[in-house]
């Protein structure tokens, strides 16, 4: 496996994307190859997880990019950290867009593969674009249902007005000279969550383990506006149609996610694989 670091011009913002492209083992620019597309999780970049599962498919011959999100990591934008869904969403195709330029890609064999709340960007994404052609997340989070129903998704969603209250009050105070709000995207610290999923994603974020300078776990607090009622799932019982391979642990506390887009997915016109991987 073969790793370049790039950069490209985002096509739906004008940002500039940074990214790694994975080259598989014996690469040759004459043929063609599947390619994918790895979203990493809100707070995250190219350098965590999602750089992981970028290698790891490369290793198996896919042609791969992790990459940053707009306004996020080493990509450009401001204000930085913009945690925005409609943008995160438009990234992947952003991606895809840049695949398309690769004469090596096959753009009939390209793939889309996303962590956490990534994982539920990229499902939106692939209802939006046809031209993703199978789907895979890992501990999919919708992110918007997360803010609205809670992490365990037991919460009353009215009592998320608080949320879009605090996200414009930010806004307003940004627009007339204030510094950007900003909020954790994961605990800061271990005791700030009693919920087991945010506890291991503090450890993994904040520690030795995986923190990363360009990932300072943080995202804007302006972005409520838009989080609170995004459904990455809009649509997907008449539009998402393509394979579907939904990973998660089988007493992950956000299990309750994946087990929703199995029951809006279309089932019509792909085949469903569901792995509850068992938490060793």
């Amino acid at each position: 496996m073969t790793q370049q670091k790039i950069n490209f011009t985002n096509t739906n913002n004008g940002l500039t994307i940074s990214a790694y492209l994975n080259l598989p083992d014996n690469f040759n620019e004459n043929e063609k190859y599947p390619a994918i597309v790895v979203t990493h999780p809100g707070g995250g970049v190219k350098e965590q997880t999602a750089g992981i599962y970028a290698k790891k498919l490369a290793e198996n011959g896919f042609v791969t990019i992790a990459y940053d999100a707009s306004f996020q990591g080493e990509s450009s934008g401001t204000p930085r950290q913009l945690e925005n869904p409609y943008v995160r969403t438009e990234d992947v195709s952003a991606v895809i867009d840049y695949f398309t330029t690769l004469p090596y890609v096959d753009n009939e064999r390209i793939g889309a593969h996303g962590i956490c709340a990534g994982g539920g960007y990229t499902v939106n994404a692939a209802i939006n674009d046809n031209r993703i052609k199978a789907v895979s997340t890992v501990s999919a989070v919708n992110i918007g249902a997360m803010m609205n129903r809670g992490w365990l998704g037991d919460q009353d969603p009215k009592n998320a007005v608080a949320w879009l209250d605090y996200g414009a009050n930010a806004r307003t105070l940004e627009a007339n000279g204030s510094e950007v709000t900003m909020m954790p995207m994961a605990p800061l610290n271990k005791e700030d969550t009693p919920y087991v999923d945010l506890q291991e994603a503090w450890e993994y974020y904040h520690t030795d383990r995986a923190q990363c300078a360009t990932s300072p776990g943080v995202g804007t607090a302006r972005s409520l506006t838009q989080l609170v009622t995004y459904d990455a799932y809009n649509f997907a019982e008449y539009y998402l149609t393509q394979p579907l391979l939904l990973i998660v642990g089988s007493v992950a506390e956000s299990m309750w996610m994946s087990d929703d887009l199995m029951k809006r997915a279309c089932t019509e016109k792909r085949k469903n694989m569901l792995l509850k991987e068992q938490i060793i």
